[in-house]
């Protein structure tokens, strides 16, 4: 029951993080599209870094503060190859999440090296992620 609990909480603050993981960079697709200066792109900066610090970094340190509580219950996962690959899934999620609060601080600077195109593609990496995260999760095939 308690690590249920536990897995609970970390199943709700990774939708958390996942959310803004995929919604941050479909605003910074319009963010690069907005002129620098106007009122949209101010609106964006905003909505940008209130997503950023007040949802996705709570919700990852959240993440990573449940799963490695659940790792420490049940020690044996570090052993499974299934696992150890949703790890290192788990780790470019984060290293996603550090690309795309570096991103935000340049857009916020009025700095646009990205076109609104590579933001695009950006977008997808999150995806990709979960669901190696997910597959291997739920299937466990190694």
């Amino acid at each position: 029951m308690y690590y249920d609990i536990i897995k609970a909480l970390h199943i709700l603050s990774v939708i958390s993080w996942m959310v803004g993981l995929l919604y941050l960079p479909r605003l910074f697709v319009y963010h690069a599209d907005a002129e620098i200066g106007t009122v949209r792109a101010e609106t964006f900066k905003v909505m940008e870094r209130r997503l950023l610090k007040a949802i996705m970094t709570p919700a990852m340190i959240a993440s990573f503060i449940f799963g490695i509580w659940m790792i420490a219950l049940n020690h044996g996962l570090v052993f499974e190859t299934w696992f150890q690959i949703k790890v290192v899934a788990v780790l470019a999620m984060a290293a996603c999440h550090g690309k795309f609060s570096k991103m935000r601080r340049l857009l916020e600077n009025d700095v646009q090296p990205l076109s609104s195109k590579t933001y695009r593609i950006w977008n997808e990496v999150p995806t990709v992620l979960m669901i190696i995260i997910v597959f291997m999760a739920v299937l466990k095939p190694f």
